[in-house]
């Protein structure tokens, strides 16, 4: 496993007026050599000076150049990992304008990967012969060797998946993450970015898979257990846990991840809502009953009450019957009253 090393690069300011006052010497070096040349050829003298002084400005305007190159900038959350020939050499994570040694790689080769699935693709495909060519080239984009540290937000595709007894859910996440180790994302996975995308994936679906949809739906569980719909929260956490452990080898840092999308599956929601509608209706049934018990209950009492009014264990059962009828019905009553006597 790779691990990343901090080093410092030179200010480029300081290297940028020395290649200044190179190039004017460099330039003057040639402009003299040549003039020289012009007159020593014609007053008949030997051009062995003025033809040394050109050709040794021209090596020093090649070497210039190959100075100048090593100039570049850093905006404030980017790094770059310097390579040379091979060799890991550091990170350089200041922002401003540097110098650094002009042999420093500035790109990690191709995307293997990345050309192999456009290969696949292409071959399958009935592109043009110049889209074939924009897409090859895309392929064959180099990995540059300048990272960006900020935190960057993946929204996942939402997908379809089966929940721990097996009901059928759609479900989608989002990713806030950023690369910690430079070192570990460029040189311990092929493409960094491509592997956040597939691990966030497949941790979501595993997650998934763990955890009912709604408590009804796992019955051999108690009401605490927990829940995709329910348990946001916990469900974030364990995302965030199990993201964490499998992009480490990577070298990124998982912010925050959250599911954005939760439903059942088209063919099973319809079914699902009856149920809910059904429990719904169920739970309000036993709301009604119950209220209804305990005033059946005050009423026999409070009537009972200084015997004012005595009724036998008939009268109160017909009464009971009565008042839940009335306060259990959906519909309205309409009393019959009876103008003589109960028996």
């Amino acid at each position: 496993m790779s691990a990343e090393k901090k080093i410092k690069a030179a200010s480029g300011w300081g290297m940028l007026a020395l290649s200044i006052v190179g190039i004017v010497v460099i330039l003057a070096l040639f402009v003299v050599g040549i003039a020289i040349a012009i007159a020593t050829e014609d007053s008949g003298e030997s051009v062995t000076l003025p033809v040394v002084m050109v050709v040794v400005s021209v090596v020093l305007f090649i070497a210039w150049c190959i100075l100048v190159s090593g100039f570049f900038t850093l905006q404030p959350g980017q790094a770059r990992v310097c390579i040379l020939f091979g060799d890991y050499k550091g990170t350089v994570r200041q922002e401003g304008f540097f110098w650094a040694n002009p042999f420093y790689s500035r790109s990690m080769g191709t995307n293997a990967s990345a050309e192999d699935a456009t290969a696949e693709v292409l071959s399958k495909s009935s592109l043009s012969l110049g889209k074939q060519i924009s897409v090859a080239s895309k392929a064959a984009s180099n990995l540059s060797t300048k990272v960006s540290v900020r935190a960057r937000t993946l929204n996942g595709d939402i997908l379809k998946v089966n929940d721990k007894v097996g009901n059928p859910i759609e479900i989608a996440n989002v990713v806030v993450w950023h690369v910690a180790d430079t070192a570990k994302a460029l040189f311990d996975v092929d493409n960094y970015e491509q592997f956040v995308a597939t691990q966030a994936e497949t941790a979501l679906r595993h997650v998934a898979s763990i955890y009912a949809y709604d408590h009804a739906e796992d019955s051999s569980d108690s009401m605490e257990s927990i829940t995709l719909r329910s348990n946001i929260e916990e469900v974030s956490t364990a995302l965030k846990y199990e993201l964490t452990q499998r992009l480490a080898p990577a070298g990124v840092t998982v912010d925050d991840a959250r599911l954005t999308h939760l439903a059942y599956a088209p063919e099973i929601a319809q079914a699902m809502l009856r149920r809910q509608q059904a429990e719904a209706v169920i739970a309000a049934r036993k709301k009604i009953v119950e209220g209804a018990v305990s005033m059946v209950e005050m009423a026999v009492t409070e009537l009972s009450k200084g015997g004012q009014v005595e009724l036998d264990e008939e009268r109160k059962a017909q009464m009971a019957s009565n008042l839940m009828v009335v306060l259990c019905g959906e519909s309205e009553a309409h009393p019959v009253l009876n103008a003589g006597s109960l028996y």
